[in-house]
Parts: structure tokens; C-alpha cells; sequence
């Protein structure tokens, strides 16, 4: 059966499916020709739209894919940890310290070494420090406002589970570099193909639903036999994908035609 529903984006990020017109993003609407203000209106669901277009749409009513409650938790770790502690979710243990005041009683809830990380706007492995010292806590705490400090999970390795609507699309193992604690594969990390228990699995499936994602790479860490949920992703990268010969536009492209997303 031939597909006829017209389907629009503004990021680029279906530029290579066939079936999506990606209409590019301008901040300022009326900057749109008349021709695409009306399809965008018409829409019934605008694809990858922006955080900024995200709230817009939320206001009026337009579903987006991603969902608004995605966008509302992109590259902010405060965010995606109290949700986490307020739905039960296994994540390490994680704490917020604000200001020169706080920030001086960190060494009363962690000892060393911890990790600490940039808590807004931080993605691929950046901003992420495994503090071993006081030297090292006084760099981080002068660098930043908000102190996002966390355990240690000491592991080689994680999962990154990709889920895109309601299902898992792509599991793989990222083996950190060695010298490196971290396991972001564009900081060096391995691929590794070999299957991901099904444990990991389902919490990331769960994890998903439960916090309104439905595009998202979930970063799953085993630690002495549990599972821990590390982050969300919402703008991960597609290496694992090439790695397992899976073609990321054609499967988007399938994925609208059958309205699953």
C-alpha cells in the first residue's frame, strides 16, 4: 500500500526518509513561506520540532514526535535524576549541591572518588569528571554554580538501550577506552555486539514509558549483580547502529508508515 499521509519535521534529523519533508528550523515562524506556516498548522504531529517549537506545540495542542515530555528533559541530569528518585527507578546515588554553602558539605554525603558532572547541557562523555581528591573537588566546584555529585559504579563497561515509541529498536555494550572511566563512544569507546540481559532490557523499556520518552538512548550500568539506570539521551548518536548493519532512516521511515511513531 502506497503511503499518502504527508509527514513534517523542522530538525534535520529525517532529512534521508524518504516519506518526511523536513522543513527546516527558524525561530522567528513568520520566516516559514506561507505554504509551510499552512502545513505546519494542518499537521496533525510535527516530527523533531525543537525544544523551542516543543512548548509551542504543547500550548496549542499539536502532538510531536518526540514527545513534549522528551524534550522537557534533554541534556539536564537534574531533571532526569528527580524523576527517577520520584518513580522508583534504580539510578546510583545522586545528589544536588547549590551554591558556595552547599557545595562545602559534599565531602559529608561522598567520599572520594565520586563522579561529579556538569548538570545542564553536558552530553557525549563531556563534563563528566571521576573525583579522586580535594584538589580535584575544589577545580569542580569553582567551574560550577550547581554541583551534580553521584557514586562511583566502578565498571569497563555499559548499555546503551535505544528505545524509539513504545519498543526497544537497538542494545549494545560500549566498553570504555582504556585510562578511562567513561564509556561514550565518542570519547574512544568499544562497540560490542553481545547480547544485553534482559534485565537491563525491560528497566529500560520501563524507564521509557514511565518518565513520557519516547525517543531516547537509556544508559544502563550492572553493578555487584543490580541494574542502574546512569542517564537518558535524548540526541544520541546512530554508531551502534552502522556497527549492527541497521539502517536508522529506513527504520524511521517504516516506523511512520506504520504509525508507530
Amino acid at each position: 500500500m502506497k503511503f499518502e499521509r504527508k509527514v513534517f519535521a523542522l530538525e534535520s534529523r529525517l532529512r534521508n526518509c524518504r516519506n518526511v519533508v523536513t522543513l527546516g528550523v527558524r525561530t522567528n515562524f513568520n520566516e516559514y513561506p506561507p505554504e509551510d506556516r499552512d502545513e505546519i498548522r494542518k499537521a496533525d504531529i510535527i516530527y523533531y520540532p525543537t525544544t523551542f517549537y516543543a512548548d509551542l506545540f504543547n500550548v496549542i495542542g499539536k502532538q510531536t514526535f518526540p514527545s513534549y515530555h522528551t524534550y522537557k528533559c534533554v541534556q539536564d541530569k537534574i531533571k532526569q535524576t528527580a524523576l527517577f528518585n520520584l518513580l522508583g527507578i534504580p539510578h546510583p546515588r545522586t545528589r544536588i549541591f547549590y551554591g558556595k554553602r552547599q557545595k562545602q558539605s559534599i565531602l559529608q554525603h561522598f567520599k572520594f572518588p565520586f563522579i561529579a558532572k556538569i548538570a545542564r547541557g553536558s552530553a557525549r562523555g563531556r563534563g563528566v569528571y571521576l573525583i579522586r581528591d580535594r584538589e580535584s573537588l575544589d577545580r569542580y566546584s569553582e567551574r560550577n554554580t550547581v554541583a551534580y555529585v553521584q557514586d562511583y559504579l566502578p565498571m569497563d563497561r555499559d548499555m546503551r538501550i535505544v528505545v524509539i515509541g513504545r519498543r526497544i529498536v537497538h542494545a549494545y555494550w560500549r566498553i570504555a577506552p582504556d585510562a578511562d572511566f567513561r564509556s561514550n563512544v565518542s570519547l574512544g569507546a568499544t562497540i560490542c555486539l553481545d547480547p544485553v540481559p534482559e534485565a537491563a532490557l525491560r528497566l529500560a523499556a520501563h524507564t521509557a514509558q514511565a518518565c513520557g520518552w519516547d525517543d531516547v538512548g537509556i544508559d544502563v550500568r550492572q553493578f555487584n549483580g543490580d541494574f542502574y539506570v546512569l542517564e537518558a539521551n535524548m540526541k544520541y548518536g546512530r554508531e551502534g547502529f552502522r556497527n549492527a548493519g541497521i539502517d536508522y532512516s529506513r527504520l524511521m521511515e517504516d516506523m511512520i508508515e506504520r504509525c508507530e511513531i
